[in-house]
């Protein structure tokens, strides 16, 4: 732990987290309000220990190792708030390691309560709003927290840090709660801003805020039009596959078909990274929609990560 400067609160503070997830919805919801909130930071995690390289990174013949994960804590004033945002998930004991320095920091200034954000994986097309959904580590911050148009997570879990903070502050009698955007289950693997923005309008009630979303908002009609591009090309060739394939979806209906096959992709896409001789099948799926113009970069760097270990 490496503090960067002395820093003092008039209240408790209040103490937003976030590492990288689904989505990347926790992620980027609070590093953007960090930003709007021009917080400045005090204090880092030295990631090195909790990272164990496996492969290296080569540009152009030259081999080095891959950057270090940041975790870097930031303070701003009206209100008192602590933002951690970390850009790397780290598991096991190291995680619980993370949890409890961020804790310790979070009862050194007498936080008040924790909040994380994270994405809540729905089978939904990008054409319905993002809704927030919410679980806290108590029933009574549940109660209170209701009034903000936040619907209690039905059961389920939260994979990752963003989830388990709130166990482990339970522990220490620290209240906390996760926001969750909801997002298509196909969207698991790209951003999905327009989840951002409805937790960052819980964020705005709860904290008495005013923050400028423009550039969230931007980014989230950018994505619609994506995957509306991606939907319209699945509908166009739907009609045109034989019979044979066509028994694939007798028992969907044609609306919901796009948002099959994209699951269906997200899948491949998940098995291939796991195993690389997997990646010609979802070459194959990409060309039977017309779709791997849309996702020939992110096919590539399939092969560029083999490559770079």
């Amino acid at each position: 732990m490496k503090f960067i400067q002395d820093i003092s609160f008039k209240t408790a503070p209040i103490m937003l987290a976030a590492w990288q997830g689904m989505g990347n919805v926790g992620l980027i919801t609070m590093d953007y309000l960090r930003r709007q909130l021009n917080a400045e930071s005090f204090a880092e995690i030295d990631m090195g220990p909790f990272v164990i390289p496996d492969s290296i990174v080569v540009m152009n013949g030259i081999a080095q190792l891959p950057e270090i994960p940041s975790s870097t804590f930031y303070y701003s004033h009206d209100p008192d708030l602590i933002i951690f945002v970390s850009n790397g998930q780290v598991g096991g004991r190291d995680g619980i390691t993370i949890i409890r320095t961020l804790l310790d920091i979070a009862q050194k200034f007498h936080v008040s309560r924790i909040f994380t954000s994270a994405a809540f994986a729905q089978p939904m097309s990008f054409q319905q709003e993002s809704d927030v959904v919410i679980a806290c580590n108590g029933r009574t911050l549940l109660n209170s927290l209701s009034v903000f148009q936040v619907t209690p997570m039905p059961s389920g879990y939260i994979a990752g840090l963003n989830g388990l903070l709130l166990g482990i502050a339970a522990s220490r009698k620290i209240e906390a709660a996760c926001l969750l955007g909801t997002i298509p289950s196909y969207a698991v693997n790209i951003s999905y801003p327009k989840a951002c923005v409805k937790i960052l309008n819980v964020f705005e009630n709860v904290l008495r805020l005013d923050i400028d979303k423009s550039e969230l908002a931007n980014a989230g009609r950018d994505m619609d039009r994506q995957l509306e591009t991606i939907e319209e090309r699945i509908r166009e060739f739907f009609p045109n596959i034989g019979e044979q394939q066509h028994a694939e979806f007798s028992d969907i209906k044609e609306d919901e078909v796009p948002q099959y096959i994209m699951d269906k992709i997200e899948r491949m896409f998940a098995k291939v990274a796991q195993d690389h001789s997997k990646a010609g099948e979802l070459k194959d799926e990409l060309v039977r929609w017309n779709l791997y113009d849309i996702y020939e970069k992110r096919f590539l760097d399939i092969f560029k990560r083999k490559n770079d270990t």
